[in-house]
């Protein structure tokens, strides 16, 4: 008798990739937004909490977006620029 291996179905959820600006205020504390999903940004003592936190709040705005069938923003470029002031 053979025997029969079954895999178990995995979905698969969407990656998403979006540029965030981080910055430290005079406390020390950084501060981090993701210019692509206007209202989205958080804090950390550190740079490492700063990052985690962010990954949450862009998942977070993703997921409530989705469930109000709003469409998921897509960044079309990145740039730098210089400025003289």
């Amino acid at each position: 008798m053979k025997s029969i291996r079954r895999l178990k179905s995995t979905k698969y959820l969407p990656r998403y990739k979006f540029t965030i600006v981080v910055e430290k205020d005079e406390d020390g504390i950084f501060i981090v937004s993701c210019p692509a999903i206007q209202g989205c940004y958080t804090q950390g003592d550190t740079l490492e909490e700063a990052i985690n936190n962010i990954k949450d709040a862009i998942s977070l705005h993703i997921q409530a977006r989705k469930e109000v069938g709003e469409e998921i923003p897509v960044e079309v470029m990145i740039d730098e620029i210089e400025v003289s002031a």
